[in-house]
């Protein structure tokens, strides 16, 4: 079966506005302390103190 022109600029469409709703999670990923400084910090402070660390991150590159 052969898919046409506009069918496949559609998918296009749909694929780069999924791509673009995940920015966010792209950024967070690499904002996010390494997971031995994570666990350090709970450690350390608690988990409390863990939490602010992460929301740091989580504001600065909230959800769509």
């Amino acid at each position: 079966a052969e898919i046409s022109k506009a069918d496949i600029d559609a998918k296009i469409v749909e694929l780069e506005a999924e791509y673009d709703a995940q920015e966010y999670a792209r950024n967070r990923a690499t904002a996010y302390p390494a997971i031995g400084d994570q666990l350090d910090e709970i450690y350390h402070n608690g988990i409390d103190s863990w939490k602010a660390v992460i929301k740091v991150t989580k504001d600065k590159y909230p959800k769509g």
